[in-house]
């Protein structure tokens, strides 16, 4: 019987510390500035990793407010957490990702926030086995992501910590302030104290359902920066277009991207977010959550019906095909509203553009 494994060249996605790993040599190689104890580059060096250095050939990879990216640096830098809130899909967890990996050069320290974290996600478990064999040992302890990120000095990252139970959430107050953990059942050796470049990065989705408000008490163990959609057009196109690319070298696919269909599917996106055309025309609020990650999505996925059932041309109709999945995600209702702005907005624009008729056309064939 054959024996297989997984190769990292197969890999659906590498981590960032393997995927841009000749990047941070280089900003490594030539970072001359003063690092914080515990850090594999200085601050500097971390804010062009994340929004690139044409001459060190290091590409952007977070697209949005910059000054955001300096203000959690220095935040990192600090005692305090960071806490990275605002709307799904606008690149919360990429930001404390590629933080991490620059700060410490690893970013899988992760907990990932669910209504069945326990405890023992946040601090340690055991191996119950050599547990019975030996007793309470350093050995027979299962250290959480947190436990090991005080231990190394290094950055962990909480993702969606508001699906937490109130009572979860709370267990990181102590470790926030003291900076240390105990483990009462190893006697002399029950306290481990965090080396410095430990940190925590939260995230938290503040509009979805099923979310948890964090204490006051927690709250002030954070520096909030919110990250916001983005409001530029052209520069939303650019990004899209940026990312399928990107996923579609991986993919094999090779599909053209005209730069008016995936900007029609931008402009829908922005409208429908902010509740209002670009005429100014009020719209009725969704409760699907139309963030440039879903647009990136939508383009990929209608790429790779163009490839394989329209001959490699992308057009406005297999936009309008991908784009039902996200709109009938949350609520029939969404789908009512959507209906709508086809029906008027769209429709009226395809009088003056084939784009926008082919769009309104595909959308009434297929959302019948």
């Amino acid at each position: 019987m054959s024996k297989t494994t997984s190769s990292p060249s197969q890999a659906v996605r590498l981590p960032p510390e393997q995927r841009y790993a000749d990047e941070l040599a280089r900003l490594a190689e030539h970072d001359g500035e003063p690092r914080p104890a515990g850090w594999k580059l200085s601050p500097k060096a971390v804010r062009r990793f994340i929004i690139g250095d044409e001459k060190l050939g290091v590409t952007r990879k977070f697209y949005g407010d910059d000054p955001l990216v300096d203000r959690a640096i220095v935040t990192l830098m600090g005692h305090q957490g960071l806490m990275l809130v605002g709307e799904p899909g606008t690149a919360k967890s990429l930001l404390s990702e590629l933080l991490s990996t620059a700060i410490s050069g690893d970013s899988g320290l992760t907990v990932q926030g669910t209504a069945g974290t326990t405890e023992d996600h946040l601090k340690y478990s055991w191996n119950y086995a050599l547990l019975l064999a030996e007793g309470p040992s350093q050995r027979a302890l299962v250290p959480s992501p947190l436990y090991q990120g005080m231990r190394q000095g290094k950055i962990v990252r909480f993702e969606e910590i508001t699906r937490c139970p109130p009572e979860i959430q709370d267990v990181m107050i102590s470790l926030l302030s003291d900076k240390q953990l105990m483990v009462p059942e190893l006697g002399d050796d029950a306290r481990l104290h965090a080396q410095r470049g430990f940190n925590v990065i939260a995230t938290a989705n503040l509009r979805d359902r099923g979310v948890h408000e964090m204490s006051s008490a927690l709250k002030r163990r954070f520096n909030f920066e919110t990250v916001r959609p983005i409001r530029d057009h052209a520069f939303e196109v650019e990004l899209v277009t940026a990312q399928v690319q990107r996923e579609m070298v991986g993919s094999g696919a090779a599909v053209a991207l005209p730069q008016d269909v995936v900007a029609l599917l931008v402009t829908t996106f922005q409208e429908l977010r902010a509740s209002q055309t670009k005429d100014g025309v009020a719209l009725k609020s969704l409760d699907t959550v139309m963030s440039t990650a879903e647009a990136v999505n939508v383009v990929y996925a209608a790429a790779l019906e163009a490839q394989h059932f329209n001959g490699g041309k992308l057009t406005a109709r297999e936009i309008a095909g991908q784009l039902q999945g996200v709109v009938l995600k949350d609520s029939l209702d969404d789908a009512k509203r959507v209906r709508h702005y086809f029906e008027t907005v769209v429709r009226e624009r395809g009088k003056r553009d084939g784009n926008w008729k082919a769009f309104h056309d595909a959308a009434r064939a297929l959302w019948q």
